[in-house]
């Protein structure tokens, strides 16, 4: 007697299925393999460079005081590094608020936009981050300008005696004000207090005796449109992924379109005011040689060069936004820009920090 095996693809008298075809009922196919998805190099080496950019931005408040002044025979003052760190801080929480209601009010006037879609908002964060980089400031402040090292040196009483220390309680009740008003029903309103903070920054920023009222104009000028640019970039790029989601490309293009108008003049009233506040603090004969051998020349010819690869990188992300027809192509120049931005952002705190060049 004799045992016939059966073959393998079923009983004697089966027919074998076809190649590619789907098994029969009641039979065990091969569960094709799943492709899993690596990120690709790009997108790691976008991140990487988004990451450096940030640490980059978080040290040149830091270490660039030293950095900038190697060489150039300045003393550095003894508070220095965390004064370009307080004033990053600051700097950076009032374009995150200044954007979200910029954006919040740029919406309703986009055709088809859908009201209250908007992303979380960042503001009492980052209204929170402001208030505790304006107590530090004015803890130093207090001090005469020196880093209290012990609880006896923080004579907050001393700030009603003075004009920095006055502008600095201002601007630590503004920052206060626009935490509680970006946790109300109206977080809208938070532009009256941030616009009190912006002039108080203005006054203090000039406190030289011939033509301080252009000086003020020409920083409340420059304060106010950058915030708008970098807080307002930011801001639409989060609106443009949150409704990407939604399938609302078209209105995204037309936020985007609206944005990209105004960053145009935004970038133009930066320029103009930097320039004329530049002139006003260096004679135009010496200028070349100031960028150079002044600690504030170096600091400003950085942020000149980093805001000239922003414009680059605004005009790259515009035409590949009309070339492809989808908003959705400007994040990644988008992610660089705003990456940069706070890089200029940084160096606008260092130059707080550091000492004005001599006019001669």
């Amino acid at each position: 007697m004799s045992f016939i095996r059966p073959p393998a693809d079923g009983p004697v008298g089966t027919p074998r299925p076809a190649e590619g075809a789907a098994p029969a009922p009641g039979q065990h196919g091969v569960r094709p393999a799943r492709v899993v998805a690596l990120p690709s190099a790009t997108g790691a080496a976008r991140a990487l460079a988004v990451v450096g950019l940030l640490t980059l931005g978080a040290l040149i408040p830091l270490l660039g005081p030293g950095a900038a002044l190697e060489g150039t025979g300045e003393a550095l003052a003894p508070a220095a590094r965390p004064v370009g760190v307080l004033r990053t801080v600051l700097f950076a929480a009032l374009c995150v608020q200044v954007g979200e209601i910029w954006v919040a009010r740029m919406v309703p006037a986009v055709p088809g936009a859908p009201a209250g879609l908007l992303p979380r908002a960042w503001s009492p964060v980052a209204a929170c981050c402001g208030l505790l980089a304006a107590v530090a400031l004015s803890a130093i402040v207090a001090n005469g300008n020196i880093w209290p090292r012990t609880w006896s040196e923080l004579r907050f009483g001393e700030l009603y005696g003075t004009g920095d220390g006055v502008l600095a309680l201002l601007e630590i009740n503004a920052f206060a004000a626009a935490w509680l008003l970006a946790l109300s029903r109206r977080p809208g309103l938070a532009a009256l207090p941030l616009a009190v903070l912006v002039v108080a920054e203005a006054v203090r920023a000039h406190p030289e005796i011939e033509t301080p009222l252009l000086g003020m104009a020409l920083t409340l000028v420059h304060l106010t449109c950058g915030a708008l640019w970098a807080g307002g970039l930011l801001q639409v790029l989060r609106v443009l992924r949150l409704w990407q989601g939604h399938g609302l490309r078209e209105q995204g293009a037309a936020l985007l379109a609206r944005y990209a108008r105004a960053a145009a003049w935004l970038f133009a009233a930066v320029t103009v005011t930097g320039t004329l506040s530049t002139l006003r603090r260096m004679e135009p004969h010496t200028v070349l040689e100031q960028l150079t051998t002044t600690g504030y020349g170096r600091t400003l010819l950085a942020k000149l060069l980093l805001l000239a690869v922003v414009a680059v990188l605004a005009l790259r992300a515009r035409r590949r936004a009309v070339a492809a027809g989808d908003p959705g192509a400007v994040f990644a120049p988008g992610r660089a820009e705003v990456a940069l931005l706070g890089l200029v952002v940084a160096v606008s705190a260092l130059l707080t920090a550091l000492p004005v060049p001599i006019r001669w």
